[in-house]
C-alpha cells in the first residue's frame, strides 16, 4: 500500500501555522524545525527570530510579513491570510511562522478560520508563549506554592473597534495571583491604574521584560505604584511582557538569564560559516550575542598534482602532518575521490597541530601519533624534530598560502618535506558598510581572531584607509587572539590584543573570554 504525503505534492497545497516561541531559536519545537527545513514558502513575523530561517531550503520563497506597534505593517491581517490561501492554492507548502504560540495573542485562528472558509488543509504546531518564557527568562516562577495556584493571560490591546472591553478588571484585579500582560507598554498607567482601584495593592511587584530570552532582554522592577515611572526612566519600549504578582519577589533569587558573564555582550566571530558553529555556540552559552562575520571562505585549488602524487606515494612518507581542521577535509576528499580510504595510510606516522584537528582526524577512524604540547605550527616542528626527522620524507597538505615556519624549521633538520596545496581562503566579499556601522556605532563589544588569515581577511573587509581610520573603528574594542601566531599578526598591524589563552583551542579561548569580563565586573563591583 502506498501512502501520500501531503508535505511534498505539488497537488496539495498546505498551511502550518508554526509557533517560532519567544526569540530564542532554540525554543522552537521539534515539528516546527521539521516543517521548516521542508518548506516552500516561509510567511514570517517580526516577533520571529530570523536565524530559524537558516533551516529553510535556499530555494524557498521567504516572505517578510512582520507587524510593528506603532509601525508600518508589510501586510494588513487580510493582506496575510490571503497570502496564505493564494500560495496553498498554487500547490505549496507554506508555513506560517509565528512569534510565541499561534493561538495566544497571535491571530492565528483569524488565519484558521480564511484557510477553512477556502477549504484548505492546515496544521496548527504549539510554540512556547512568551509569557512563560518572559517569566522563566527573568528568574519568575509564574506560579509558586507559596505565593499563588493562578494565574491569568490577559493583552493590554484589545481590538480597537470593540465598543467595551471584555476583561473583567474588577475580578482580575484580586481573582488571580498572577498575571501577566502581552502588550501593554503603551497602556501600563491605566492597567495599572484599574487594579490598584479594584483592590490590588500598590506595594504589588511588577516585572516588565523586553525581548525575552534573547540576547537583548532587558527587565525592571517595580511595583503597581512605580512601575510606570520605572519603564520610562529605562526607556522601556515594545516588545515587552508585564508580569504582576508576589512571585516577582523571586526573581532576586532565581535570576539567571541575564547573570550569566557575558550577557549583553556582542562579539564579532571571523571564522569561516562552516567551522564558527563551536564557538558561537560556547560564548552564546554564557550569554553573548554572537555576529558572524564571516572572514574566510575555503575553496579547492585549480592543480591537485602535487597532493594527487603523493597520496600514491604516502607508503614513503614517514610522516603526514594536518596543521588544520581544513587541511584534514581536503585531504581526506582527495584520498576517497582517488579511491582510496585511511587503510592506505597505515605505513605512515600522523601528526597535528592540535587537540580540534585530532578530533577532526579521529572522524575518518585514524588517531594521530603525535600532538605537540604547543598548538602552533612551530610547537608541531619542534615537537617532530626531536624524533629525528632527518633523511625523513614528510607531507604538508595545507592552505595554497600559509606560514613558512614549519617546513623551514623541518627542512633545516635534514627532512624533505612535500608542501601539497589541499585548499585557499578566499576573502569574502560584501557587508563592509554593515560591519564598519556597528564599529563607528560602538555596539560591537569584542572581537574573536582564530588565526592569521581571520584577521588579514577581517581588516581588508574593514578597508581602512589609513592607520588612522582603523585606530579610530578598532580602539575601542575587545581583541581575542586564539594564539601567539594570530597575536601576532593583529600587532603587525599596530593593533593591540586583550585576550589569548595559554592553550590554543577554542574552548580555552572561550574559557578566557569568559574570565576577562568576570575580572571587569569584578573591578566594577569594588
Amino acid at each position: 500500500m502506498t501512502t501520500h504525503d501531503t508535505t511534498s505534492s505539488p497537488a496539495n497545497g498546505k498551511v502550518y501555522l508554526v509557533g517560532a516561541g519567544p526569540g530564542d531559536p532554540g525554543l522552537i519545537t521539534l515539528r516546527g524545525k521539521y516543517l521548516l527545513e521542508r518548506a516552500e514558502v516561509v510567511v514570517y513575523d517580526y516577533l520571529a527570530n530570523p536565524k530559524l530561517l537558516s533551516y529553510v531550503p535556499k530555494d524557498a520563497q521567504l516572505i517578510y510579513a512582520g507587524k510593528k506597534g506603532g509601525g508600518l505593517h508589510a501586510y494588513t491581517q487580510e493582506g496575510i491570510n490571503q497570502l496564505l490561501v493564494e500560495h496553498a492554492k498554487r500547490g505549496k507548502m507554506v508555513v506560517r511562522l509565528k512569534g510565541g504560540d499561534p493561538f495566544i495573542f497571535g491571530r492565528g485562528a483569524e488565519e484558521i478560520e480564511e484557510l477553512v472558509g477556502e477549504g484548505i488543509d492546515f496544521e496548527v504546531v504549539p510554540g512556547v508563549t512568551s509569557a512563560t518564557a518572559a517569566a522563566t527568562y527573568a528568574g519568575i516562577p509564574i506560579t509558586h506554592r507559596e505565593y499563588t495556584a493562578s494565574v491569568a493571560f490577559v493583552t493590554g490591546h484589545e481590538d480597537p473597534t470593540k465598543k467595551f472591553s471584555n476583561i473583567a478588571w474588577d475580578k482580575l484585579a484580586t481573582g488571580v495571583g498572577t498575571i501577566v500582560i502581552y502588550m501593554g507598554i503603551k497602556t501600563l498607567p491605566s492597567i495599572t491604574q484599574k487594579l490598584i482601584n479594584f483592590g490590588r495593592s500598590p506595594d504589588t511587584p511588577v516585572a516588565v521584560v523586553r525581548w525575552a530570552s534573547t540576547p537583548q532582554q532587558h527587565s525592571v522592577v517595580g511595583t503597581l505604584a512605580t512601575i510606570c515611572d520605572v519603564v520610562q526612566k529605562a526607556d522601556i519600549k515594545p516588545p515587552a511582557l508585564v508580569i504582576v504578582g508576589e512571585v516577582v519577589k523571586l526573581r532576586s533569587t532565581i535570576d539567571w538569564f541575564e547573570k550569566r558573564p557575558l550577557f549583553g555582550r556582542r562579539i564579532v566571530v571571523t571564522r569561516t560559516r562552516e567551522q564558527a558553529s563551536d564557538l558561537v555556540a560556547k560564548l552564546e552559552e554564557y550569554g553573548a550575542e554572537c555576529l558572524e562575520y564571516s572572514t574566510i571562505h575555503i575553496e579547492p585549488v585549480d592543480d591537485y598534482q602535487v597532493l594527487d602524487q603523493a597520496i600514491a606515494e604516502i607508503g614513503d612518507y614517514a610522516w603526514l602532518l594536518f596543521t588544520s581542521i581544513n587541511a584534514v577535509t581536503y585531504f581526506f576528499q582527495r584520498l576517497f575521490l582517488l579511491g582510496r580510504d585511511s587503510r592506505h595510510l597505515a605505513a605512515t606516522k600522523i601528526a597535528v597541530v592540535g587537540k580540534a584537528t585530532a578530533d577532526e582526524l579521529r572522524k575518518y577512524g585514524v588517531t594521530a601519533d603525535l600532538i605537540p604540547e604547543k598548538f602552533t605550527g612551530e610547537g608541531l616542528a619542534e615537537a617532530l624534530v626531536r624524533t629525528e626527522v632527518k633523511g625523513n620524507r614528510i607531507l604538508l597538505p595545507r592552505a595554497l598560502r600559509a606560514s613558512e615556519i614549519l617546513p623551514e624549521v623541518l627542512t633545516d633538520a635534514g627532512a624533505v618535506v612535500t608542501i601539497a596545496p589541499a585548499y585557499r581562503n578566499v576573502p569574502p566579499m560584501g557587508r563592509r558598510e554593515e560591519l564598519r556601522d556597528q564599529l563607528e556605532s560602538g555596539t560591537i563589544d569584542l572581537i574573536t581572531f582564530t588565526s592569521s588569515s581571520t584577521v588579514s581577511n577581517f581588516l581588508t573587509m574593514l578597508d581602512a584607509g589609513s592607520d588612522e581610520e582603523l585606530h579610530r573603528l578598532l580602539d575601542q574594542t575587545t581583541i581575542a587572539a586564539i594564539g601567539p601566531i594570530t597575536a601576532d599578526t593583529v600587532r603587525e598591524h599596530g593593533l593591540r590584543v586583550d585576550i589569548q589563552p595559554e592553550r590554543y583551542t577554542i574552548g580555552d579561548m572561550v574559557q578566557a573570554i569568559v574570565a576577562a569580563y568576570r575580572d571587569k565586573a569584578a573591578q566594577l563591583a569594588r
